[in-house]
C-alpha cells in the first residue's frame, strides 16, 4: 500500500491565506507555537496537515512510511492536533489543556483561544521527544 498523505511544496502561508478568516489566525498562531516548541519549520502534508519534523514508522502488519512528528490541520469543524497524545505525562496534561476531545493519536478542539497555551506547548514538546528515536 502506497502512503497517500506525504510533504508538499505548498507553502504554509498560502495554504492558510485559503482558510476563513478565524481558522486561518488560529493556523498562523499554532504555526507560532508549534515552531517555538519544536524549533522545527513547518512544511504542508498533503492538503491540509501542517507538519513539524518527520519520523519513521512501521506497524506490526509490516506497513511503513513517514508522518510528521507533531503537527496541526485547521479544519473547518475543529482543530485536529496532532502528536500529543502518546507521551506518559500526556493525560494529565490534556487534563488541563481547555475543551477538547481526543483519541488515541488526535486531539480536537473548536477554538484555539479557549486551550491553555502553556499547557499546549507542554504537550507539543512532550509529543516532540516520543517520535526522537525514528525522527528522520
Amino acid at each position: 500500500m502506497t502512503q497517500k498523505t506525504l510533504p508538499t511544496d505548498v507553502p504554509v502561508d498560502e495554504f492558510l491565506a485559503t482558510l476563513d478568516p478565524r481558522r486561518a489566525a488560529e493556523g498562523a498562531e499554532l504555526v507560532r507555537i508549534y515552531a517555538s516548541a519544536t524549533g522545527a519549520e513547518p512544511v504542508m502534508w498533503g492538503p491540509s496537515i501542517v507538519g513539524f519534523g518527520t519520523y519513521a514508522y512501521r506497524y506490526a502488519s509490516g506497513q511503513e512510511g513517514i508522518w510528521p512528528r507533531t503537527g496541526f490541520s485547521p479544519r473547518k469543524a475543529k482543530l485536529t492536533l496532532y502528536g500529543l497524545t502518546e507521551h506518559p505525562d500526556a493525560p494529565a496534561l490534556l487534563a488541563r489543556l481547555g475543551p477538547h476531545s481526543a483519541t488515541v493519536a488526535c486531539v480536537y478542539a473548536t477554538r484555539l483561544d479557549a486551550l491553555d497555551e502553556s499547557v499546549l506547548r507542554e504537550l507539543i514538546a512532550l509529543g516532540w521527544t516520543v517520535t526522537a528515536d525514528t525522527a528522520v
